[in-house]
């Protein structure tokens, strides 16, 4: 299976009192990365990600919220120029909502794992909305076996 590689930069104000990426910025990365990776770029000459099908933003019909997120450290991640990489892939396509997995990679050390279930729901109505044809088509690639935590 395949897994999207997305670059990220952080950001001084990123960084705790140790140094480290805080707690609460990490949930802003995977967010940041989430949102380039499965919302459509607003711009069509932009270049886009294969799973970048949903018009999910301001205004659009469909919105996505987070369900659930855990986040495991294995790491400290502290400021780079360079940035860091986010591995992400899909391990669960539900009826209404995925399961989005992540690796933050800074080199070759993997600092921290994280999962996210995302539900689509209606922007109208706040209900739930079924993953349509384009969504799966465009997801099932990147389908693999979920994060198993290691303190569960």
């Amino acid at each position: 299976m395949a897994r999207l590689t997305l670059p990220v930069h952080l950001r001084w104000g990123d960084l705790d009192a140790y140094g480290h990426v805080n707690n609460a910025a990490m949930l802003t990365l995977l967010e940041e990365v989430r949102i380039e990776a499965f919302w459509r770029h607003p711009d069509a000459d932009a270049p886009q990600h294969p799973t970048a099908v949903l018009d999910a933003g301001p205004g659009a019909d469909l919105a996505t919220l987070v369900a659930r997120q855990e986040v495991e450290y294995l790491a400290p991640l502290g400021y780079s120029r360079s940035g860091v990489t986010v591995e992400m892939w899909i391990g669960r396509l539900g009826g209404a909502s995925i399961d989005v997995c992540y690796e933050v990679r800074n080199g070759s050390t993997v600092c921290a794992r994280a999962a996210t279930t995302v539900v689509l729901v209606d922007a109208a109505t706040g209900q739930p909305t079924r993953l349509g044809e384009a969504e799966r088509a465009a997801w099932e690639p990147y389908v693999e076996a979920p994060i198993t935590f290691r303190h569960r």
